[in-house]
């Protein structure tokens, strides 16, 4: 029998308050990270990840506060991710709450910080957060034509990233958050071609982020191969609810909690 596909609401983090924009430019208030988190457990979400998008440049001791207060409020996995460096962070994290954490731009610059945390932690504990762009054309730096990026999608590194998830899944990270940077805030729905691509490379769970806008976005990216569905905006800003996503889920034949 299939798993059953995870909903799962994403906080982005900025100095104790969940914010959004558009390919993570021209962030707005979203509200309280523990309010929100008490709402989309009592309201079904399997999952929650939280994300501090400032955590490189802003005070960490913040996120650890907000992480402990989120963790005291909800029953479910909680995912924390940004700036992470070492194994020393994930374990503080832990400790704060947190049932995952989330590596990304220090993974990029040492990968072998993800065999140390799996190493020591498990692979469960650890998500690859992939930020993944498009780069075509006859001067694209990649053979498949998706780039891992850095900086919230706005610098690129060179790596192509269906090459860099089947190396993160290699050395330890037991499931990927693949974040289309294209697709992140536009509602025009996931990046297929993306996840398909990816799925084809990993055999690791793998959690499809960008684009949702309806509740009809959600089926296909589960069809391309997504185990679980992340979003924010239509959810924090309640245009529909996690209920709504399980529902359409179910009626297009997918198994959901």
């Amino acid at each position: 029998m299939s798993l059953a596909v995870r909903v799962i609401p994403c906080l982005d983090v900025d100095a104790g308050r969940v914010v959004k924009g558009v390919n993570f430019e021209n962030l707005r208030d979203a509200g309280d990270p523990v309010e929100l988190a008490g709402t989309y457990d009592a309201g079904g979400a399997d999952e929650l990840t939280f994300l501090d998008v400032t955590a490189s440049s802003g005070d960490r001791e913040t996120t650890f506060d907000v992480v402990r207060r989120t963790a005291d409020q909800v029953f479910i996995p909680l995912t924390v991710g940004g700036g992470v460096r070492t194994a020393d962070d994930v374990d503080r994290l832990l400790r704060a709450g947190a049932d995952k954490v989330g590596v990304n731009t220090a993974a990029i610059a040492r990968p072998g910080l993800i065999g140390e945390i799996a190493e020591r932690f498990g692979r469960q504990v650890l998500v690859l957060s992939a930020d993944v762009r498009r780069v075509r054309g006859a001067d694209a730096p990649t053979p498949s034509g998706f780039e891992v990026t850095t900086h919230g999608g706005r610098r690129g590194t060179g790596i192509d990233a269906l090459e860099w998830c089947e190396r993160a899944a290699r050395l330890g990270a037991g499931e990927i958050l693949l974040n289309s940077m294209d697709a992140d805030g536009t509602r025009q729905g996931f990046d297929l071609e993306l996840i398909g691509a990816v799925r084809a490379r990993v055999e690791v769970p793998l959690i499809a982020s960008g684009g949702a806008g309806a509740v009809e976005h959600f089926a296909p990216a589960v069809a391309a191969g997504a185990d679980a569905v992340l979003a924010a905006t239509v959810f924090h800003f309640g245009e529909f609810t996690i209920a709504d996503v399980k529902e359409s889920l179910r009626a297009a034949g997918h198994p959901v909690r």
